[in-house]
């Protein structure tokens, strides 16, 4: 078999990575342990080692690419660790009320410097949208507008903002297309910051589970949230934004998605950045949406989010020196990692970025599609 140098070696050959090698995408190993962590822990021994300094790549994100399009990381051996993990998510509901707290307090309750110097100036901490925008912060006002302007938002509606994070569509809703928004989370710290955003406009912002809300809403918008929902509660999202949507009105749900249905996340992801979240893919959604909406409209820019995530990863290496007195520099490995990481899921075409529009069957006459 050969020793665990040997089987990586190999293993990263086939996707144009060398050991130490020349190519600004080579792994340069600085602990000649790091192989046989490698082989049992998998996907969380690779970042960890990463994180712990225990090898390098001048251009991470290329690394990450490589791994993803020519799916080297299929070709690792599934150690113990990651087994386990594989285990768990499959017997378990990872996101029950309970769990879903568990994302918010491990990454969203985390010190909000962190997310003010890397963000955009709203804090929007999804995709923005590239076509014509030429800055971080003109392509999350784009990708705000689009979202409107596929609501066909007018003055006086109401909009439902599932998953209202720091309050940022809430607020240009509200300014710019004269709606009333109410804007839910399960985040005590992006309530606190969203309600401030919100001063002086119609925005009420309520800390609470989306599946105890019972209302009515013209609009629903469900932006960066489904990630977070979990395979099992699809069709628990799906029933909830049916039951508080009236006859004649839209929904969109803005998510991340993968190519092939899916019960688990990167184990390293799953510790590190986002516990107990999970991708969906389109089967998974149009399976628990079936008989309840029509569908509308399937955009699909995902290659919008490499460019996001390499925006925010400019801002918070230019940034570190006025946030690095509250972290080590595990933590600025590990927040460089999952940002480089994540920019090469959408290069590879391995993730998606969806806008998906959704209408009740009652709602009558035709929807037009824009971009």
């Amino acid at each position: 078999m050969g020793s665990s140098k040997e089987i990586f070696k190999k293993i990263f050959e086939s996707g144009g990575i060398k050991i130490n090698g020349g190519d600004p995408w080579d792994i340069q190993v600085h602990n000649p342990k790091v192989y046989d962590r490698l082989l049992t822990g998998g996907s969380i021994g690779l970042g960890e080692a990463y994180m712990e300094g225990w090898w390098d790549c001048s251009n991470l994100d290329e690394f990450f690419f490589r791994v993803q399009y020519y799916r080297v990381d299929k070709k690792v051996p599934v150690g113990l660790n990651t087994a386990l993990y594989f285990l768990k998510a499959k017997f378990n509901n990872m996101q029950t009320k309970a769990r879903a707290k568990e994302v918010v307090s491990r990454h969203y309750d985390i010190r909000n410097d962190v997310f003010e110097r890397t963000l955009d100036k709203r804090m929007l901490y999804s995709c923005g949208y590239w076509e014509t925008a030429t800055t971080l912060d003109k392509a999350q006002e784009a990708k705000l507008d689009l979202i409107c302007r596929k609501l066909k938002l007018e003055p006086g509606m109401r909009l439902l903002d599932m998953g209202c994070g720091w309050g940022g569509l809430a607020s240009y809703a509200a300014e710019k297309y004269g709606v009333k928004v109410v804007g839910i989370t399960i985040s005590e710290q992006q309530a606190t910051v969203a309600r401030k955003v919100n001063e002086g406009l119609p925005v009420e912002i309520r800390v609470l589970d989306y599946r105890d809300l019972f209302d009515k809403f013209d609009r629903i918008a469900v932006v960066a949230m489904t990630e977070h929902v979990g395979y099992r509660n699809y069709r628990a999202l799906m029933e909830t934004i049916a039951r508080n949507l009236t006859d004649d009105g839209i929904a969109l749900i803005h998510t991340i998605g993968g190519n092939y249905p899916a019960k688990i996340t990167d184990p390293w992801i799953d510790k590190y950045i986002f516990p107990n979240g999970v991708l969906p893919s389109a089967s998974q959604l149009t399976t628990a949406m079936q008989g309840l909406f029509i569908l509308e409209d399937w955009h699909n820019f995902g290659v919008h989010y490499d460019r996001t995530c390499m925006e925010w990863r400019k801002n918070f290496e230019k940034n570190w020196h006025e946030i690095s007195a509250n972290y080590d520099e595990t933590f600025y490995r590990m927040w460089r990692y999952f940002l480089s990481q994540s920019a090469a899921s959408f290069r590879s075409r391995k993730n998606h970025l969806w806008q998906i529009v959704l209408t009740t069957p009652k709602r009558l006459g035709e929807y037009q599609s824009l971009r």
